[in-house]
């Protein structure tokens, strides 16, 4: 996809540039003559704010960190002066952590449109591999940055959590005493995790070039799953075109964004974490932030903690596997009529599943998890591979031009 460059310096400078150092051929190739499909909707516009959102998580922490106490007894004040006391801190803070929730958002709507288009089929199995891996980061990194305020919720969430560990054989006990610096979450656990949430992002910036560089190889999917064939007729440049639809993603966002940060700043927090830690006194229902709560009622569903932590990660590396376990040669869901109506119901589950996280573990909410947990592993590794044998597809468009001629998919 990516072509001959037809980029031509103009400058005296930008000629001795290229000469010694080719980013302004890199910029240009990349944002501004990239050939983008012409058909993509509104589901595309996800990438450049989860961009947007990685830069502004890294700039607002960078920030918060120089305020920060990484010690037991310091940390939960920090956190309070940066709110009373430093210019602007409030709006810092708030938009921090709710650009956590905002960030999540918008990559489960990214994953999720992925799997409805098929972005995840050949020739894309590591564009998507990449993903999964960034998702995995993320996290990490939402859960080490909720441990660090040192409220009675992100103490207790550190101790449930690092205490999963334990239950590897031979060499659980020693992973968490090296991840808590001891044998109970203190003080070095609260500088582990302080150093680790600093460091994780410039990671994950790393692994994000690697995902755009693999997407700028193979070429973005589309709505209508049809490869691109002629560059001239299947697509456009991405400035002005996907740039001007980005920004008006970006823009629809924000506001949404800000009117959490600065009208509902609390809303998807909880309570006990204004209340400073104490390992003597034990919440009466743990609950992790909202992002984690789907994965977290797959590890409650089951009463074996080994296999509950086990269950817990595969739920996540499972999706790593998904280019190979659906093996329908059709990608997108809009010429596939049974994979159509199993996405919307693996989707309601998945909400589902997120919903019985924040409830007790006890009685019906208990078993309805442990079903919704059964459907979403029999989802990949049952429901998709029998739907990629049995499956008759709709008449899928010969190419991309074809797609627009008959409605079925919106123009840049």
């Amino acid at each position: 996809m990516e072509g001959h460059s037809q980029y031509t310096p103009k400058s005296g400078f930008a000629r001795w540039l290229e000469r010694r150092l080719p980013i302004l051929r890199f910029v240009h190739d990349s944002f501004v003559a990239y050939p983008t499909p012409k058909n993509l909707n509104y589901m595309w516009v996800f990438g450049a704010i989860l961009s947007f959102m990685l830069v502004a998580q890294i700039v607002t922490g960078v920030v918060l960190a120089m305020h920060y106490t990484p010690e037991t007894t310091l940390a939960f004040d920090s956190v309070e002066k940066i709110m009373r006391d430093v210019n602007w801190g409030t709006v810092l803070r708030y938009a921090h952590a709710n650009g956590a929730s905002m960030f999540f958002l918008a990559v489960y709507i990214h994953i999720f449109r992925g799997m409805y288009y098929g972005s995840y089929k050949e020739p894309r199995e590591v564009l998507w591999i990449l993903g999964v891996i960034i998702f995995m980061l993320m996290m990490a990194t939402g859960f080490l940055g909720y441990v660090l305020p040192w409220g009675q919720m992100s103490f207790w969430a550190a101790t449930v959590i690092t205490n999963l560990f334990s239950a590897i054989p031979v060499v659980g006990t020693s992973i968490t005493t090296w991840l808590l610096g001891g044998y109970s979450v203190d003080n070095p656990t609260l500088n582990r995790f302080y150093a680790l949430h600093y460091l994780v992002p410039f990671i994950i910036v790393a692994i994000v070039i690697l995902h755009v560089w693999a997407l700028h190889v193979t070429g973005q999917n589309n709505p209508s799953g049809v490869e691109v064939k002629d560059i001239k007729k299947d697509t456009v440049p991405f400035t002005p075109y996907a740039t001007l639809k980005d920004s008006v993603g970006i823009v629809a966002f924000l506001v949404v964004y800000s009117w959490l940060t600065f009208f509902v700043p609390n809303y998807l927090g909880h309570p006990d974490n204004y209340i400073e830690a104490n390992p003597l006194v034990t919440p009466p229902h743990i609950v992790p932030e909202w992002y984690f709560l789907p994965f977290y009622a797959i590890l409650r569903a089951i009463p074996n903690k080994l296999l509950g932590v086990i269950a817990l990660f595969l739920s996540i590396l499972i999706t790593a596997a998904l280019p190979w376990l659906d093996t329908s040669k059709v990608k997108s869901a809009s010429y596939r009529p049974l994979f159509r109506k199993e996405f919307w119901l693996f989707l309601a589950v998945c909400i589902g599943l997120g919903y019985l996280g924040a409830q007790p573990a006890e009685g019906a909410y208990l078993w309805f998890a442990r079903v919704f947990s059964a459907y979403y592993f029999l989802h990949f590794l049952v429901i998709l591979p029998f739907l990629g044998k049995i499956e008759k597809p709709e008449p899928v468009p010969e190419s991309i031009e074809a797609s627009i001629v008959r409605g079925e998919a919106s123009h840049v």
